[in-house]
C-alpha cells in the first residue's frame, strides 16, 4: 500500500476520533436522537451536493432505494444515536475504544452469516482478546457499581453490532456506485431519524455557536466526507489495511478529549484498549506474521507432507 493511502487512513482515523468529541459537545444541548438526526441529515445534504457536482445518475429501481434507505437507518442512524446516548455517561475516549471492537464483532457476525467469511484460528484468538479487552474496560464500573456506565458501554457494543451486520449486508450492493450508495443510505437514515427525534425529544433548541459548529463538522467532515473517501479507497487498500483506522480513532479521541474537554482516562481503559488492539492484530493476520507463527505452521505442514 502506497504512502498516499496510508495518509488517507491516518486522516480518516483521526477524523472519526474527532466525531466522539463533537458528540460530547452536541449532547450538552441536544438529546441523542437529535444528535443522530443532525448528523445523518447534514451528511445526507452533503452527499446530495456531491452527487450533483459529480453528476452521478440515480437508480430507477424503487426497491433499491428502499433497501439502501433501510440499510442507512441500521448502519448510520441507529449507531449514531447510540454513541451520544452512551456518552452521557462515558468519556469520549472510552466510547471510541469500544468502537474499535467493530472488526471483532464483524468476525463473529460473518462467521454465522449465510455466505459470510468463516472464522480461522487466529481470528478466534482475536475475538477472545477483543472481548477480554471489553471486559477490562468495564471492570472499573463493575467495581464501583456504576450501572449507568455499564448500560452505556452496552449501548456502544450494540452500535458495533449494527456496524457488523451492515458490513455483511453491504456485500449485496457491490454493484451500486459509491457516491450513490452513500446518498441513498443517508437519505433513508434521515427520513427515519428526524421524525423519531421530533417525537421523542421535541423541537431542538440550540443557543451555543459551538453546537452548530460541531453539528456541521460531524455531518459534513466526520460523515459525508469520510464515507465518500472510504467507499473509494476500500477496494484499493483492502479491508485488512483499512481496519487500521479503528486503531487510530481511539488515540485521537483520548488526546482531544483530554485537551479540549478535560476528560480523564483510567489505567484500566488504556489496558483494555491495548488488549483490544492485540485482538485486532490477530484478526487481520499481522501479529501471527510478525511472530513468525504462520511460517512455522507452513513449515510443519510441509515437513508432515
Amino acid at each position: 500500500m502506497g504512502l498516499r493511502d496510508w495518509l488517507w487512513i491516518l486522516t480518516l482515523g483521526t477524523i472519526w476520533g474527532c466525531s466522539f468529541i463533537f458528540n460530547a459537545i452536541l449532547i450538552r444541548e441536544l438529546g441523542p436522537f437529535w444528535v443522530s438526526a443532525f448528523r445523518v441529515g447534514i451528511a445526507g445534504c452533503g452527499c446530495w451536493a456531491i452527487q450533483g457536482v459529480l453528476r452521478k445518475p440515480l437508480p430507477r429501481d424503487p426497491k433499491l432505494w428502499l433497501q439502501l434507505g433501510l440499510l442507512g437507518a441500521l448502519s448510520y442512524a441507529l449507531p449514531f444515536g447510540l454513541y451520544p446516548l452512551a456518552q452521557e455517561h462515558l468519556a469520549s475516549g472510552v466510547a471510541a475504544i469500544i468502537n474499535a471492537l467493530t472488526p471483532v464483532m464483524t468476525v463473529v457476525v460473518s462467521h454465522f452469516w449465510i455466505g459470510g467469511e468463516k472464522g480461522t484460528r487466529w481470528k478466534v484468538f482475536g475475538v477472545v482478546f477483543g472481548f477480554s479487552g471489553a471486559a477490562i474496560l468495564m471492570s472499573p464500573a463493575l467495581a464501583s457499581g456504576g450501572s449507568s456506565s455499564l448500560w452505556a458501554m452496552a449501548a456502544c457494543l450494540l452500535a458495533t453490532l449494527c456496524y457488523a451486520v451492515a458490513l455483511n449486508v453491504n456485500r449485496s450492493f457491490k454493484h451500486v456506485e459509491p457516491t450513490t450508495f452513500a446518498t441513498l443510505a443517508f437519505t433513508g437514515a434521515s427520513l427515519g431519524a428526524v421524525p423519531l427525534a421530533f417525537i421523542s425529544e421535541g423541537v431542538p433548541h440550540i443557543a451555543r455557536a459551538e453546537t452548530w459548529g460541531a453539528a456541521l463538522l460531524i455531518g459534513l467532515l466526520s460523515t459525508a466526507f469520510t464515507f465518500q473517501v472510504m467507499y473509494r479507497i476500500l477496494p484499493r487498500v483492502g479491508a485488512t489495511n483499512f481496519a487500521t483506522t479503528t486503531l487510530i480513532a481511539p488515540v485521537s479521541a483520548i488526546v482531544l478529549g483530554f485537551v479540549f474537554l478535560g476528560e480523564l482516562i483510567q489505567p484500566a481503559h488504556l489496558i483494555g484498549m491495548v488488549v483490544i488492539f492485540i485482538g485486532l492484530l490477530f484478526i487481520d493476520g499481522r501479529l501471527p506474521t510478525w511472530l513468525g507463527l504462520r511460517r512455522q505452521k507452513a513449515r510443519a505442514a510441509k515437513t508432515a507432507a
